[in-house]
């Protein structure tokens, strides 16, 4: 996902890493900043709770934290994911505090925390994060359509490699911590689909898999195996901070 920092004029207090909060000006972002701990999150851990309100809000600076849903008893199924391009929490911008799906960190995490009544002071209080916020949200949610096609259109290899570049762009290496179960539950099919598409990738000397790490060995010829939705939400992503 994109990485905006670019490089810091004389003065300017190093940017951390969430692309939402190094768009904002350097008083603000300082604001923002002063509000936040910085903390280690561990695989698995659950964030929020869908229909509960948030006790804290995330911005990621690595890793990645999957928007799960379930529905009538069956498995959830991830319909979205946030990493160091947006937050967690966005809803509060809207002035609603309430979670809409569960969040869960999908690989190790480094983000940074604040409470949920912080945030709810400081999008009155920070202009420029609640502008941010307005076009994040704005970009997540015409994100929905366009994975619903996705879903529909496009079969399971190219979304397969959709999602590991996803998680290599919040990755701070070529190696990542994803099983095949949890490839299976990001993309809503069996395991055996993510099975016989990682097989693929494999043989082509693409990725290789092992023990529920996988390695880009291509990144390039990963892309070319993606569906167009990478790109499109790529660019989607990094509209918001031009």
């Amino acid at each position: 996902m994109p990485s905006l920092s670019g490089e810091r004029s004389p003065g300017e207090p190093l940017k951390n890493g969430n692309s939402l909060i190094d768009s904002l000006p350097v008083r603000q972002r300082k604001g923002v900043l002063a509000l936040c701990d910085r903390v280690d999150i561990a695989l698995g851990t659950v964030l929020c709770k869908a229909g509960e309100p948030f006790q804290y809000v995330y911005f990621p600076i690595s890793g990645s934290v999957s928007l799960m849903r379930s529905h009538h008893g069956r498995d959830p199924l991830e319909t979205e994911s946030v990493g160091s391009e947006g937050m967690l929490g966005a809803v509060l911008v809207l002035n609603i505090n309430r979670a809409f799906q569960s969040g869960v960190v999908q690989t190790p995490c480094v983000a940074l925390r604040m409470t949920g009544a912080r945030m709810r002071a400081a999008l009155k209080n920070q202009p420029a994060l609640f502008r941010a916020l307005q076009r994040y949200l704005y970009v997540v949610l015409s994100e929905l359509p366009q994975t619903a096609s996705c879903i529909n259109f496009h079969d399971v290899g190219n979304r397969l490699a959709k999602s590991l570049l996803q998680a290599h762009d919040r990755s701070p290496s070529d190696q990542l911590s994803l099983t095949h179960q949890r490839l299976a539950d990001m993309l809503g099919v069996q395991r055996g689909a993510v099975t016989i598409a990682a097989i693929k990738l494999q043989r082509e000397e693409i990725i290789r898999y092992s023990r529920g790490r996988i390695t880009i060995l291509d990144r390039k010829r990963l892309e070319e195996s993606s569906c167009g939705c990478y790109n499109e939400s790529l660019n989607n992503y990094s509209a918001i901070f031009s």
